[in-house]
């Protein structure tokens, strides 16, 4: 038995929630991201394309748009990842609704190159409106993502789906899922974070109602919230101190964009204010020359 072994990751994280520990997962986009997570104390790392997309300075989104192979993605990542992550079960973002991929064949290569797990990503449950009837009615729906769900939860994968509402978390629970991931939107902050979400104040009622959905199916269901105005270490706070049944925090670009971000432009800032003189402002910093013809 593995250190990531399905049944020793759940004893872990059973037990962490009853010692009231919030468990806390990140994405990962690079080998670097992964390394410092872990350094950190993270319990859980997930890889997927748009953590490529995200460290590369686009939106997470476009992990959502045509822009390439979203499996293959997640495999080449998993060679600058895997490698330099010792102690952290790592999951894979799988998209279950890739027509063109054997999934029970493709999951069995998830598991041998050393993933700990999977999550359904990409996801069409980030998708709404006529787009999205249009893809349930010919055959690339959440429907698929469940079954990808149960047939990783068959094979002994830690399951750890993205759900948007009740009927998603009561979907994804019958069919094993082990963490059941409240997606409550794409992430707002930073420079290319999202402008629209809901309101944190409503958040909590949300989550509760989610985790009722799932936990009435599956009893020993584990909740995280991630995503939408959740992007900050206090309002992962706000949530937990404010929910019933929400047992830590998943963060993506809360876990490694926004810190880069700000990091990288504080440190950039740090060296250009390097040899000023003490008290003087960025104007005083460089002494303008007399002009000729003039006396002091």
């Amino acid at each position: 038995m593995t250190p990531f072994d399905k049944k020793t990751l759940l004893k872990r994280f059973r037990a962490m929630i009853a010692k009231g520990e919030p468990i806390i997962g990140g994405g990962a986009g690079t080998g670097l991201s992964a390394k410092c997570e872990e350094l950190g104390g993270i319990d859980l790392i997930v890889i997927y394309n748009s953590g490529r997309y995200r460290m590369a300075g686009r939106g997470s989104l476009s992990g959502m748009m045509p822009y390439g192979d979203a499996n293959a993605i997640v495999m080449e990542m998993a060679a600058e990842v895997l490698p330099v992550v010792q102690r952290t079960p790592v999951i894979a973002g799988v998209c279950g609704t890739d027509p063109f991929r054997r999934m029970d064949v493709f999951l069995d290569d998830i598991r041998r190159i050393g993933f700990a797990g999977v999550q359904n990503f990409p996801t069409v449950g980030l998708i709404d409106g006529v787009f999205r009837k249009n893809l349930e009615e010919t055959g690339m729906g959440y429907g698929l993502e469940v079954e990808m769900i149960s047939l990783a939860s068959q094979k002994g994968l830690l399951t750890t789906p993205y759900v948007f509402c009740e009927d998603d978390a009561r979907a994804m629970a019958k069919a094993g899922a082990d963490i059941i991931v409240c997606h409550l939107g794409l992430t707002t902050g930073g420079s290319i974070g999202a402008g629209t979400a809901l309101q944190l104040a409503d958040c909590p009622a949300l989550v509760d109602s989610w985790a009722a959905a799932a936990l009435a199916v599956k009893k020993d269901a584990i909740v995280l919230v991630h995503g939408g105005p959740v992007a900050e270490p206090a309002d992962a706070d706000f949530i937990m101190k404010n929910t019933k049944h929400c047992h830590g925090f998943y963060g993506a670009s809360s876990m490694e964009r926004l810190p880069v971000e700000i990091a990288i432009r504080d440190q950039t800032r740090a060296f250009k204010r390097i040899g000023r003189r003490q008290g003087t402002t960025d104007k005083q910093t460089t002494k303008r020359p007399r002009q000729a013809g003039k006396s002091k």
